[in-house]
């Protein structure tokens, strides 16, 4: 399994993953047509199209990528009404296979009602949209902060070195953020430098690591008790925890 990074418009990431085994090409939350088939034209195919959830920024070459290539689609069963040209409607826990390739679907709500993750469980490779970011998390938009939360927690129970792709490059701002609320955390301030690096050299910050994110991503940390302390929210449940912070994050 290759995976290809695709920035689009001005911040997103689209996936290209490449399975040679089989010659199985195949493309998550395509953004913008002229990016993504620049890439995906070198392969002269894309056999399917994966979206994470139906913002017109995460499926926006969808007619257009299917049209040329005559890719399948697939999405959320949740969002059929919503994901343009949906072929196949993943439900949660389903396994499905690209080539030899198979995932997980994760239904994930909060920041979408029919937000889903991808989980290559062999390869320990997640893709998870706009729901988990490095050193972030989505904006709740359709769904709940209990939601979002509980969504959140599910991908934390995968394994620790699974690799985290995400949908877009919000790790420097996220990183300010955490900063703000989590400034003793050592292992944060290691990953800053590592940040600053790779955003110094115009190299993506992503993938990350489960692990990493458990260390550093404030918004996994909701039980930590230098983060309570520092929002006032000492007795508080995580629920709450993130709830607050969550709102703090929106106007930061």
């Amino acid at each position: 399994m290759i995976i290809e990074i695709i920035p689009c418009l001005s911040d997103n990431y689209s996936y290209v993953i490449i399975e040679k085994e089989t010659d199985t090409i195949s493309i998550v939350d395509p953004s913008e047509f002229k990016a993504c088939d620049k890439v995906i034209n070198k392969y002269k195919k894309l056999d399917f199209i994966l979206n994470t959830h139906h913002h017109t920024d995460h499926v926006g070459a969808n007619l257009e990528l299917k049209k040329k290539y005559n890719s399948k689609i697939l999405g959320s069963s949740s969002d059929k009404n919503r994901i343009p040209g949906i072929d196949i409607f993943l439900k949660e826990n389903q396994k499905q296979k690209i080539g030899n390739l198979e995932f997980e679907v994760i239904f994930i709500p909060g920041h979408t009602k029919g937000h889903i993750a991808f989980f290559f469980r062999k390869e320990k490779i997640v893709f998870t949209g706009d729901t988990l970011f490095s050193l972030g998390c989505g904006r709740v938009f359709e769904g709940t902060h209990k939601e979002m939360f509980n969504s959140l927690n599910k991908i934390k129970n995968l394994p620790p070195d699974t690799k985290i792709y995400c949908g877009h490059e919000y790790t420097k701002s996220n990183l300010n953020f955490c900063l703000a609320y989590d400034s003793k955390n050592i292992f944060l301030k290691d990953k800053q430098i590592d940040i600053l690096k790779k955003l110094n050299s115009n190299q993506p910050t992503i993938p990350s690591t489960l692990d990493q994110e458990i260390k550093t991503n404030i918004f996994l940390r909701c039980d930590d008790p230098e983060i309570k302390h520092a929002l006032g929210l000492k007795d508080s449940s995580e629920v709450d925890v993130f709830s607050k912070l969550r709102d703090l994050k929106d106007s930061f």
